[in-house]
């Protein structure tokens, strides 16, 4: 009889495991369990009532390295290339950075001009912070907060303006793109934006028991919609979602107890592997690797990939 592999967990490092364990020479059977009524984890997709497609989680990948590398070659063994959006660096989404400090939008620089001169909200140019950066010598620790990481590395400056404080609006990003509206195919693009909300401010409704209501997120996103790209306009259409703990938070020692875990399984023999963001990162790539790993350590040996 052969061998049953049980993948818990129909996100995408369970079905990158699951990909990988049936392209074995001699594949076990493979039996997916999802708790519930979907596959794709934090990974969805939905088109709104005029056609456009909204992401629920991750936007898009990064195909840069071994990994980007990887993921590219299982889209094109998936058969989907035909269906890649690829964004090109040359492109205004992705020259385009700006921060939000002091209640203004600050360009990021782009190119060696750009770094060799100061750009609000900086006072200095980003070059010598870049070169501070490399002659830094290493922390002393084996470990380090993201926290101290930045402060030491960045210095008061660049601390202050890229990591978000305690006093923090809860505002963690605005995404917009213009977007052809299928149902419309003569009239001009509409605009599409994402407001990511979070951090301390999330934290702060949650610890006084305010409900986190649909409504009070979408107020939230609208504001900051309007203060900070001057969008006043009501939205035609409106999606908010809330995605509890999906990104792992990793403390301090999250190294050591991953080894730990390990040798603890391998001691005992026990017949389990390790897959997901809340191991060994926390990206899209990150994590269909760490399902493909995951095969490779049940199956003993690389699949046909």
């Amino acid at each position: 009889m052969g061998r049953t592999v049980v993948v818990l967990g129909g996100g995408i490092s369970g079905l990158a495991a699951s990909y990988h364990l049936s392209r074995a020479p001699c594949p076990p059977k493979v039996v997916l369990v999802e708790s519930s009524e979907r596959l794709g984890g934090w990974i969805r997709s939905v088109r709104g009532p005029n056609g456009a497609i909204f992401e629920l989680g991750p936007r898009g990948i990064r195909p840069a390295g071994a990994l980007g590398a990887r993921t590219l070659l299982l889209v094109s063994e998936l058969g989907l290339d035909s269906e890649v959006l690829p964004v090109r660096g040359d492109h205004p989404a992705a020259q385009n950075r700006f921060l939000y400090v002091g209640g203004a939008l600050h360009a990021l620089p782009t190119g060696l001009r750009g770094l060799l001169r100061p750009s609000p909200p900086f006072s200095k140019p980003l070059f010598w912070a870049g070169l501070r950066e490399l002659t830094k010598p290493r922390g002393k620790e084996p470990d380090e907060t993201v926290h101290s990481f930045a402060q030491r590395r960045l210095g008061p400056e660049g601390f202050g303006h890229l990591v978000p404080s305690s006093e923090d609006p809860g505002v963690l990003g605005i995404v917009y793109d213009s977007v052809a509206f299928p149902e419309q195919d003569g009239s001009p693009p509409g605009l599409r934006v994402t407001v990511m909300l979070g951090g301390s401010w999330l934290q702060t409704l949650e610890a006084s028991g305010c409900v986190l209501s649909q409504e009070l997120f979408q107020q939230r996103a609208q504001e900051a919609a309007a203060t900070q790209l001057g969008l006043k306009e009501m939205p035609s259409h409106c999606l908010v979602h809330l995605h509890k703990n999906c990104i792992p938070q990793y403390t301090l020692g999250h190294w050591q107890k991953l080894e730990s875990a390990r040798q603890f399984l391998t001691a005992h023999r026990l017949p389990l592997t390790l897959a997901g963001a809340s191991y060994e990162g926390v990206a899209v790539n990150d994590c269909i690797e760490s399902g493909r790993q995951a095969a490779v350590s049940v199956l003993g040996t690389e699949p046909n990939s």
